[in-house]
């Protein structure tokens, strides 16, 4: 049973598909996969060439989902030792 988001329809979740974690359209590309692609440095220009089965509009809707999903987080942090 594949979910979506009402606010984010181009991202999906299926048990049955990368165990449920949210992806790309229902293929199997995480959102975690492609975001960590863009803090290595890549951009979405380097994505869309390296995988052409992505769309600009994924890129984008992957980048507002996730920060979404951290405004819904919490991160335990630690003080630095001045």
């Amino acid at each position: 049973m594949e979910l979506q988001h009402p606010q984010f329809p181009r991202i999906t979740m299926n048990p049955d598909v990368c165990t449920g974690k949210p992806c790309i359209r229902g293929i199997r590309f995480p959102v975690a996969t492609l975001l960590g692609y863009l803090a290595g440095g890549m951009s979405h220009e380097d994505l869309l060439q390296d995988f052409p089965f992505l769309e600009k509009e994924d890129i984008l809707e992957a980048l507002a989902f996730a920060a979404l999903a951290m405004d819904e987080q919490f991160l335990p942090l630690q003080r630095i030792a001045a």
